[in-house]
């Protein structure tokens, strides 16, 4: 090693020397030199800093792109900031998590929820807002409230854009702030920051004093929370959170959530008479809210015995309950849809002269740019209500009209019903032994695989389930609303991954088992969410759909050049993830999680997965890595 040379100073030499950078740094912090262009964006730093529209940038703006720069120092002390009585509106809503990627837009709530509320609610660090958003998404179908997500102004509202837009496609309740005034970098701040996410949100809201802040987020929650729910977004100005409280401090808004709303008891009436009037009546069902309002209709359905069929992709109905299906067939004379756009009951699907009644809040819901509910069902009776809401009404004038010789002919026609639904279980589980052995694995046997080891527990399927076959609906006994939570809503990809730590979060408290199967090009919209769940013990039981492409996609390309008579050997190029193949249980484990694969073999799924399960229970998130079939 070479020999260093000898630059050792005198201490009075030293300390001189200390004295005089010390004094230049300070002046650089306290009092930079700025031009006038620079002095009329400058201010507090956003997240990862940057100058906007500025001539070359001086030290102090380098300093907050390269992350070496210092918080400004301050001359007064805020000891009641405005962001603390925003924290107490958050509080008084239930709220009791707090999912951002963290934005000096909101840093006064920030900490704030830190230090103030002692992390009550308990903030859920993300990576990325998409994430955020997803999450709280996730979250709200799980457990029925949302939670609130923070966005760091215009950058942190349009990452994340897609969660939002998937989350009204889905008609899912999420409070979300928006912190505005940034002026540190021009790009993060907006004279109307909502307008960017308007056609896509139930409601926004702007308020220009703290008092008006209460009010929005009061506001804001009910009408997220009220039918037909959807995200609504409150901008807060940097400003309200930093600054006092004035010496009168603001009261909390008294908080009372309305009734959902029902149909009138003359329309009740006339579709209780028109259903038991009916020779083969069916009931398509969209959405339901809640568990209360799932074991309605099947009461409704055990009344009538007609059949129900899922019109939407949500748990609804029991899916091993005899009625359950389309039936045994037939024109349906009467057709009694619920919730029908966004998740609703198919179209008219009767026979001629067939009636349809629709009892829906999609109407109320009204659309912009972005018509995602379609145009809903032609019904011949539309009522704009609330199902569940309806349903008890519904039921008790079902049950005065029925008599004893109705009885016994619903009962005969439900006979017919229930084998119906018999012989479709049994084709299907018939179907699941196709490719049993098979390696890469079929999707039918990671479902079969997992069944006997979770049927005796309180579980939770918390992703989508379309790409992988609906295996998991075909094979399984689902008969609680949260056993399935259905997909994105919007049909956005990088939803799976965070809304299944979303909802796996919601159900740690209940002791329940969620299990995501994720699909690998989702998963590679938001790894860092893996990091999320690994940070926060959230357990989950993930396992990789890992067919390494976007086969969706591989199969229209495929039917593209079968059509022009080009043959398949191209319809890998742009489609498959391969060269190099992806590992994702290396993935998760670089982010703090447990995990084993790529497995191949399908004798190995059912001892990975005991292990992986095992490991859930003791409150850890796990990532199985299976190497899959094309599709289900």
């Amino acid at each position: 090693m070479a020999k260093l040379k000898n630059t050792s100073v005198g201490r009075r030499g030293f300390l001189k020397g200390a004295a005089a950078g010390a004094a230049v740094s300070a002046a650089t912090l306290v009092t930079p030199q700025l031009t006038e262009a620079q002095q009329q964006g400058a201010g507090r730093g956003g997240r990862g800093g940057g100058q906007g529209g500025a001539p070359q940038p001086d030290g102090s703006a380098i300093a907050r792109e390269d992350g070496t720069a210092r918080p400004a120092p301050v001359s007064r002390i805020v000891e009641n900031p405005g962001s603390d009585y925003m924290c107490d509106v958050i509080k008084a809503l239930g709220i009791e998590y707090v999912s951002f990627n963290p934005g000096s837009s909101f840093e006064g709530l920030h900490e704030s929820l830190i230090n103030y509320t002692k992390n009550n609610p308990e903030i859920i660090t993300c990576t990325h807002e998409e994430n955020a958003v997803a999450m709280a998404h996730g979250y709200a179908k799980a457990c029925g409230k949302p939670m609130l997500a923070l966005l760091h102004g215009t950058i942190g509202v349009q990452h994340a854009a897609m969660a939002i837009y998937n989350a009204y496609g889905d008609r899912v309740p999420i409070v979300m702030i928006a912190g505005v005034g940034d002026t540190a970098v021009p790009a993060h701040t907006a004279v109307d920051l909502g307008a960017m996410v308007r056609d896509f949100v139930k409601w926004d809201h702007q308020p220009d004093t703290l008092t008006g802040v209460g009010q929005a987020l009061i506001r804001a929650y009910k009408l997220a929370m009220t039918p037909p729910m959807a995200p609504v977004l409150v901008t807060v100005q940097a400003e309200l959170q930093m600054g006092a409280m004035p010496a009168n401090r603001p009261q909390v808004p008294k908080f009372t959530m309305p009734s959902a709303p029902s149909a009138d008891l003359a329309s009740v009436r006339q579709i209780a008479k028109d259903l038991v009037n009916a020779t083969n009546p069916r009931i398509a069902a969209g959405r339901v809210r809640t568990q209360e309002g799932m074991d309605q209709l099947v009461q409704l359905a055990d009344l009538l015995q007609c059949p129900v069929a899922g019109g939407g992709d949500r748990m609804t109905f029991p899916n091993r309950h005899p009625m359950a299906g389309n039936g045994a067939g037939g024109a349906a004379d009467v057709i009694l849809s619920l919730e029908a756009g966004g998740g609703g009951g198919g179209g008219r699907g009767g026979a001629a002269g067939g009636k349809t009644i629709v009892i829906s809040t999609a109407e109320l819901l009204a659309t912009h740019n972005y018509n995602i509910n379609g145009n809903g069902v032609n019904g011949d009776v539309y009522i704009a209500a609330d199902p569940e809401a309806t349903l008890p009404a519904l039921i008790e004038e079902v049950q005065k009209l029925m008599t004893p010789d109705k009885k016994r002919l619903f009962e005969d026609r439900g006979k017919k019903h229930a084998e119906a639904n018999r012989a479709a279980r049994a084709t299907a589980a018939e179907a699941a032994s196709v490719g049993w052995n098979a390696s890469p694995v079929s999707l039918a046997r990671i479902a079969a695989e997992l069944w006997p080891l979770i049927k005796n527990e309180d579980w939770s399927y918390v992703s989508p389930q379309n790409f992988a076959g609906n295996w998991a609906n075909r094979l399984w006994d689902m008969k609680k609303i949260y056993h399935y939570l259905g997909g994105q809503g919007a049909g956005g990809m990088g939803y799976g991954a965070p809304a299944s730590v979303g909802a796996a979060l919601a159900n740690r408290k209940n002791g329940r088992i969620s299990i995501n199967i994720q699909t690998d090009g989702d998963m590679n919209y938001s790894p860092g969410i893996l990091w999320t769940a690994a940070h926060h013990r959230i357990p989950l039981l993930s396992i990789m759909h890992n067919n390494r492409g976007y086969h969706q996609e591989v199969m229209f390309i495929a039917r593209a050049a079968s059509i022009r008579n080009r043959g398949q050997e191209n319809s890998h190029i742009g489609t498959r993830l391969i060269d190099p193949n992806i590992d994702y249980a290396m993935m998760a484990k670089a982010y703090g999680m447990y995990s084993e694969g790529p497995i191949t073999d399908p004798k190995d799924l059912a001892p990975a997965f005991k292990r992986g399960i095992e490991r859930v229970k003791k409150g850890e998130p796990v990532m199985i890595d299976v190497v899959t079939q094309p599709r289900g």
